[in-house]
């Protein structure tokens, strides 16, 4: 198993996620990590970690400049692939691991035969900056997979595992820039016809400040608001890019995907009948009303 955390000005929690390694009842694990150039303490907590714990850390990566958030995470994954993990985890700076994250997620990939991609995820515990309980992350009410996988991510990266497989296929895809990792990891294994594996057991606690890259507002209506304030520009981006990605790629694709990318496509270029057969799609749906009916008028406006 490798544990896979990329840092940046991570001083203030890291002292915490760190810590939460060592409770893990898995304990065959190795970390891997990456600091993109912080100007903080984070790189001494880190190299202090890794004379305290010995061996089950490797060296830190080289920096090589400001890669941000996906390619650093990307540059971590491929660095572990080529060592003799069989398992990845996605570690944020920031959260902290309830003991038995690393179990429940080796347990379940365990069942998926060899060769077949295969991405764990799980619910968190929302926590505020003290750790203070908020609530719990949204279940999933609707099946993950494609072509959902393109509307929202349900695949928090503070929780992802990949099988080795699953590993191999992001690491041969290319990511538009815009993407970031655990979105692009879990849709390309979905489209792929692979396997996300969803646990209601939360595993981390998931630290929400004013830090946070990606939050995760509780409640429904929350994140239906959430999602409508945000406007149609960033989202529709997005969903755009990944759309132009996945079609760049046809060859890592299941031929079911690139039968339904295609009618995404067609209308995203196309007018409201193009629009409207692409919402007629299955799966082609947020995980709750409120933002699924954000998304069909977002997409049904361009």
């Amino acid at each position: 198993m490798a544990i896979l955390l990329s840092t940046y000005n991570g001083e203030p929690f890291l002292a915490e996620q760190l810590d939460s390694f060592l409770t893990q009842t898995h304990s065959n694990w190795m970390l891997y990590w990456r600091d993109d150039r912080s100007a903080d303490g984070t790189v001494a907590l880190l190299t202090d970690f890794a004379a305290r714990v010995g061996p089950k850390v490797r060296a830190g990566l080289p920096c090589g400049g400001h890669l941000y958030v996906t390619r650093s995470y990307l540059t971590l994954l491929a660095a572990a692939r080529d060592g003799d993990a069989e398992l990845f985890a996605f570690a944020d700076q920031d959260d902290v691991w309830l003991p038995h994250k690393l179990r429940r997620g080796v347990a379940a990939l365990a069942a998926v035969p060899a060769g077949v991609p295969a991405l764990y995820c799980s619910r968190t515990v929302l926590v505020d900056a003290r750790l203070r309980r908020i609530g719990l992350s949204a279940p999933i009410r609707r099946p993950p997979g494609f072509p959902t996988a393109l509307t929202q991510n349900v695949a928090t990266g503070c929780t992802a595992i990949l099988n080795r497989a699953a590993a191999d296929l992001v690491l041969a895809s290319k990511p538009p820039s815009g993407t970031l990792h655990d979105w692009w990891s879990y849709l390309i294994v979905a489209a792929a016809g692979g396997r996300i594996l969803t646990d209601p057991e939360p595993g981390v606690l998931y630290r929400q400040h004013p830090g946070n890259l990606i939050g995760a507002p509780p409640g429904l209506l929350r994140r239906g608001i959430a999602a409508f304030r945000r406007g149609p520009g960033v989202f529709m981006g997005i969903v755009r890019q990944h759309v132009a990605a996945l079609e760049a790629q046809p060859h890592l694709l299941s031929e079911p995907a690139r039968r339904d990318l295609a009618v995404i496509a067609r209308g995203l270029r196309g007018g409201m009948r193009e629009r409207r057969a692409a919402l007629r799609l299955p799966g082609f749906v947020r995980q709750t009303w409120p933002e699924d009916m954000v998304f069909r008028l977002w997409f049904m406006l361009g």
